[in-house]
């Protein structure tokens, strides 16, 4: 995980991503039927490995051991261990007994239990109080736990099912069918099959999908710009998934079907779910008053009056289709993709001067065309999309093996200010591919057996005005990262990246122009030193900086960590002890941590003070696990931390979480 995601960010839903590549993790690829298009997806080989891969098999055929991959040319040893937790070979034999009784003896059963709190309490949790006017201040209805549920079952290739149920901290555990809470806040549920005669997919419940270069479906699979500088920048056309994350929007609820015709499938999509957004007062031709949706609530929570006044407030129906043609060799593939969008209730957002070319209105449609062809050791890719509004968005790029010791990736994207693709996850600098222009260039560098280079250079522009910049704007980012492994259990590395964007200045002294717009230019640096001393002991240490330069303003960070992990058959212990000192909330550091199983953790600091965490985990039988994570951050320069209802009156924060993991069978 950590080698893929971008080092530094907040702007990604890592949930998602988190949860579709463990899915994969759990999904072992078929080594023997897979094409270049699934092998891409697991970016952990090079294109002049996925070819190798390819020719080999059409030259000898199915492999027969996974220990065969050692014959295949460019396949070091390295590689395969790192592979080899993802693929298999061939099916496991249960598809001659009758489904049900494949469910009834599925090993992969499991049960989730997970409990997270902090400690100190916030100021949401407190009684509330009457300010002078004599109006109650608003606070937090429910508890201060966060409660989580997952039970799945699962055979990879053959079926998936299971329902996800969560309470969000400060949310109640109520039954109350007026805003649709019963019980748990939030719940999710699938039931997927693979391969039932010439359906390849047939998905019922929750679930995602990701065609093309994710211009209109793109699952949770956007990993943006990270260390990884060449795989990372192509999507892969992966089809229907099931959804088991807990994040509350972003997903299909209904029916997804694939069917295969020899080299083409057709998938066909049908969603219809409540969403939560705020309700408005608009008059319409007739001088009446009617709803419209002036905003979405995409954060998930319901803990007081107001944020339960969004919850399922209207509803969103999707129908969606894909046709794909696979070329046999498997090195080519064409598609195309279509998806309308209608929502009950007309969305009109509160005029601004940024959101002039913004989606407005009840429906949208966006379709697009894409293909990938794998050419030698080139793999080429593009995805041209249009919407309703007029707007297109295209991507076009290619990832390339020059030499042995050299890959190379390049990326063109063009997205218009009035592109609208709401499942859209196409790479961008903005959070949405809307109103951007760029090109990207990567390149991963292996002059020897122990050294390696990955660098990459991305130009954008943005034609229109944004959140917080006020005029046509532009900017760049690039990363350089070098590693130096002399031995397996040795690794050390340095990373330096700079970002550099326009944004809004506030200017009071000129009431005609309130804002300014100036270049903001970060620079983060990270060096990194990670030692194995043994099968069971891990070390860890880091320097993480940042500087942040406004105008002539320079302010800076620093951030040092030390992680030990160690552990025997039946336990594990991990730990981390940190400092961190940055001066502005522009320097924050982020830092990837460790958290009980299915968890995502990647916070940001800033300001001074400490961090630390303990992670154990413990199999009390075969089928019985815990994990138990205690952390504390305390800051040495302030007495309050966050602000709102989630004001903490006091430096220190103490978070806890626990999860139990039952196999069922």
């Amino acid at each position: 995980m950590e080698r893929l995601f971008p080092v530094q960010g907040e702007d990604i839903d890592y949930e998602s991503i988190y949860e579709a590549l463990f899915q994969l993790y759990l999904n072992p690829i078929d080594i023997n039927r897979a094409d270049a298009e699934t092998l891409q997806a697991s970016y952990l080989l090079s294109p002049l490995q996925i070819n190798n891969l390819l020719s080999y098999r059409n030259s000898f055929g199915q492999l027969l051991s996974l220990y065969e991959l050692q014959a295949i040319p460019e396949f070091d040893l390295q590689t395969i261990d790192n592979l080899m937790p993802f693929i298999t070979i061939g099916s496991s034999g249960l598809r001659s007994k009758k489904f049900w009784n494949r469910v009834k003896e599925e090993e992969q059963a499991y049960l989730l239990f997970r409990h997270q709190r902090t400690w100190q309490t916030r100021r949401g949790f407190t009684p509330a109080d009457t300010s002078r006017s004599g109006i109650i201040s608003s606070r937090y209805l429910g508890d201060p736990n966060t409660i989580y549920l997952r039970f799945r079952i699962q055979h990879a290739r053959d079926f998936s099912m299971g329902v996800t149920l969560e309470k969000d901290a400060g949310e109640q555990f109520i039954w109350d069918s007026k805003t649709a809470r019963y019980g748990f806040n939030f719940f999710s549920f699938h039931f997927t099959r693979y391969y039932v005669g010439k359906w390849k997919t047939i998905a019922l419940g929750d679930f995602q999908a990701s065609f093309g270069q994710g211009l209109i479906f793109g699952a949770g699979y956007s990993l943006g710009k990270g260390a990884e500088t060449v795989p990372t920048v192509r999507r892969s056309s992966i089809g229907i998934l099931p959804y088991t994350a807990a994040m509350e929007f972003g997903f299909f609820r209904g029916l997804g079907l694939t069917r295969q015709f020899k080299n083409w499938q057709a998938t066909l999509i049908a969603s219809h779910a409540p969403r939560d957004g705020r309700l408005a007062s608009s008059m319409d031709s007739l001088e009446s008053s009617v709803d419209v949706i002036s905003s979405f609530n995409q954060s998930g929570l319901h803990r007081t009056p107001s944020e339960i006044s969004t919850k399922n407030q209207f509803q969103e129906t999707n129908l969606g289709a894909n046709a794909q043609y696979s070329h046999p060799s498997g090195r080519f593939q064409l598609g195309a993709n279509s998806l309308f969008t209608r929502f009950n209730r007309p969305w009109i957002r509160t005029p601004q001067i940024y959101n002039r070319f913004e989606f407005a209105g009840q429906s949208n449609l966006v379709s697009s065309a894409y293909f990938n062809y794998n050419w030698k050791n080139f793999f080429l890719f593009g995805e041209s999309a249009i919407s309703q509004s007029g707007g297109s968005g295209s991507v076009l790029g290619f990832v390339s093996s020059l030499s042995k010791q050299v890959d190379f990736s390049m990326l063109w994207r063009k997205y218009d200010k009035n592109f609208h693709s709401f499942y859209s996850t196409g790479f961008s600098e903005n959070t949405r591919p809307i109103n951007e222009q760029g090109i990207y260039m990567g390149i991963q560098i292996r002059p020897e057996k122990r050294w390696k280079i990955n660098a990459y250079y991305d130009y954008f522009s943005f034609p229109w005005l944004r959140y917080r910049v006020y005029a046509p704007s532009k900017g760049y980012e690039w990363l350089a990262r070098i590693s130096y492994q002399p031995a397996r259990n040795l690794i050390a590395f340095i990373q330096i990246r700079e970002e550099q964007k326009d944004r809004n200045l506030p200017d009071s002294r000129e009431p005609a122009l309130p804002y300014l717009v100036k270049p903001i230019n970060k620079l983060n640096g990270l060096l990194s030193l990670e030692y194995h001393v043994s099968k069971d002991f891990f070390l860890r240490s880091r320097i993480l900086t940042s500087r942040v330069k406004i105008a002539e303003n320079i302010t800076h960070g620093l951030m040092i960590l030390q992680d030990v992990q160690y552990g025997q058959n039946k336990w594990r212990l991990t730990g981390r002890a940190a400092l961190f000192d940055a001066e502005t909330f522009d320097n924050r550091l982020f830092a990837f941590e460790n958290n009980v199983l299915w968890t995502f953790s990647l916070p940001s600091f800033f300001g001074q003070g400490m961090r630390y965490y303990l992670l154990g985990q413990y199999q009390f039988s075969p089928k019985l696990t815990a994990y138990f994570r205690f952390s504390k951050t305390s800051y040495t320069d302030r007495d309050v931390i966050s602000s709102g209802l989630q004001r903490i009156d006091g430096p220190n924060q103490t978070d806890t979480a626990l999860m139990l993991r039952y196999f069922l069978r």
